[in-house]
């Protein structure tokens, strides 16, 4: 073989190696050092059955998954408070893991105290109402000191409870049922005593239990808690997911009657990486069915 062809040959493999290396590297990159903190605002249009004129365009932000801890600090909730702010919502709610655990240690009330801070950095929003449920981090970490930092912070955190929204004589009723994995989870309790011909936005951390709300008179429900898988393969999806999480995984689907929408959170957990699954700052507009 002439040295030539040989060099060329030896080159192009070089090269070709070289650039799989490249490549790999700047996935890695990205996974591990870019999108875990570059959050991306998803615009949602809900149609809601029974929403009165009063409610048209009602403007909802969702947050998630914060999982204030090893991985998620101070710069990242800032970040996301100033695009909230921006977005000038009517609402705020927060689909639950507020917290998460110190590296190389349980769960436990050291977890718990991520809390405090998160919520300090949240009350920057205290001017629009928030509503709060907790996740199953929060309840494995210490519900109670979870529960009182948020409300301490002005943060209304609902444990089986509804609240409704008033304007001009017309309601919006936002219901928060407790942890399901945690077996917390109440939703009779929840929606005793709401009318049945107004509309209800439950706000329940796992997204799989949209087929069990789907048996009552709810019409949205916004979930979080699979972070979207935190990894997803182009034409394969999720590798991994969460239990309760991994029939409605992200975005909007439908249960019967009722939409579920999955928020892919803003936090992440071990492993530390997103990879085509960004964090997510949800806008949703209600408009009439």
């Amino acid at each position: 073989m002439p040295a030539t062809q040989s060099s060329r040959r030896q080159f192009l493999k070089t090269a070709f190696s070289a650039a799989g290396a490249l490549a790999v590297t700047g996935v890695a990159f990205d996974a591990v050092s870019l999108e875990p903190h570059h959050a991306v605002v998803e615009n949602v249009e809900i149609r809601l059955p029974h929403l009165a004129d009063a409610f048209k365009g009602f403007r909802i932000v969702q947050l998630s998954d914060i999982h204030f801890g090893p991985y998620i600090g101070e710069s990242v909730v800032q970040h996301a408070v100033n695009t909230v702010r921006n977005l000038k919502p009517d609402l705020i709610v927060l689909t639950g893991d507020f917290v998460s655990h110190p590296l190389r240690k349980g769960h436990g009330i050291e977890g718990a105290r991520n809390a405090e801070p998160c919520a300090e950095i949240l009350i920057q929003l205290a001017s629009t109402l928030m509503l709060a449920v907790l996740g199953n981090h929060d309840h494995w970490n210490n519900a109670g000191i979870v529960t009182t930092a948020l409300r301490h912070n002005g943060i209304e955190v609902l444990l089986n409870q509804s609240v409704s929204i008033d304007r001009n004589g017309d309601r919006l009723w936002i219901a928060g049922v407790d942890d399901v994995l945690a077996r917390s989870n109440d939703l009779d309790k929840t929606l005793k005593g709401l009318p049945a011909e107004e509309p209800v936005v439950l706000l329940a951390h796992e997204p799989d239990f949209a087929d069990y709300a789907a048996k009552f008179p709810v019409h949205l429900q916004l979930s979080g808690h699979s972070h979207g898988g935190q990894v997803r393969i182009p034409g394969i999806g999720a590798p991994i997911l969460p239990a309760m999480g991994a029939k409605y995984p992200m975005g909007l689907a439908r249960v019967g009657d009722l939409q579920v929408y999955t928020n892919r959170g803003l936090g992440l957990i071990t492993p530390p990486v997103r990879f085509n699954c960004p964090p997510e700052i949800t806008l949703i507009t209600l408009q009439q069915a």
